[in-house]
C-alpha cells in the first residue's frame, strides 16, 4: 500500500467509514495504475515508428488525455471520501505490482501488441475494484464503470490493428509485453 492516508477522518454521508477507507485504498491503486498508463501511452506516442506511425501516434494522444482525466476523477473521489490521494512518482513506484513498460523505440505493431497486454491488466484490475465497490459505494462503482467503458474502447482500438479477418488476435497467448510485441510483428510480416 502506498503512503496515502486511507484512515479517513470523515467520509460522505451514508458510507461506513471502514468501507470508505477500503474504497480509498482501492482507488489509490487505480490512481497509480492510470498514472502509469498515461505515462506509458505518452512513451508509446513518442517512440512509435514505421509505416503506421501517424495512425498510432494520433490514436494515442486522445487516450492520454482521457486517462489523465480519469486520474483526476479518482483523486477527487479519494478526497471526497476523506482520503488523501497520493500522485507522486515515488508513491507509484513503491506501490505498483507491475514492471515498467518494456518497449522502447519500435514499430507501431510492436507497441500495439505490448499495449494490448497493458490494457488487459489495467482493465482486469479496474473490474475487480468496480466489483469490490458494488455494495459499499455505488457512486464510486458508477465512476469505475464509466472509466471501464473508455478503457475497453481504447483496447478495442488497439486490438483492431492486431486482429485477423478471422477474429484471431496476434497477441493471443502472449504473457509478456516483449512476447506480445514479437508475436504482433511476426503476424504482420507474414501477411501479404
Amino acid at each position: 500500500m502506498s503512503s496515502s492516508r486511507t484512515n479517513t477522518p470523515y467520509t460522505v454521508p451514508g458510507v461506513n467509514p471502514a468501507d470508505a477507507a477500503e474504497v480509498v485504498g482501492l482507488l489509490q491503486m487505480r490512481l497509480h495504475s492510470l498514472n502509469d498508463l498515461h505515462l506509458t501511452l505518452k512513451h508509446i506516442h513518442w517512440n512509435v515508428v514505421g509505416p503506421h506511425f501517424i495512425a498510432v501516434h494520433e490514436m494515442i494522444d486522445p487516450q492520454v488525455d482521457q486517462v489523465r482525466s480519469m486520474t483526476d476523477d479518482l483523486a477527487e473521489r479519494i478526497a471526497t471520501l476523506g482520503g488523501a490521494p497520493d500522485g507522486t512518482p515515488g508513491a507509484l513506484v513503491d506501490a505498483r505490482t507491475w514492471n515498467d513498460y518494456s518497449i522502447g523505440r519500435a514499430e507501431a505493431i510492436e507497441h500495439l501488441g505490448a499495449l494490448d497486454l497493458v490494457y488487459t491488466s489495467v482493465i482486469k484490475d479496474h473490474r475487480e475494484a468496480m466489483q469490490a465497490t458494488e455494495t459499499s459505494d455505488p457512486v464510486t462503482q458508477d465512476m469505475l464503470i464509466e472509466q471501464l467503458r473508455a478503457l475497453e474502447l481504447f483496447q478495442w482500438f488497439v486490438r483492431a490493428h492486431l486482429e485477423s479477418s478471422g477474429g484471431k488476435l496476434s497477441t493471443s497467448g502472449a504473457t509478456t509485453e516483449t512476447g506480445a510485441a514479437g508475436q504482433a510483428a511476426d503476424q504482420a510480416r507474414s501477411q501479404p
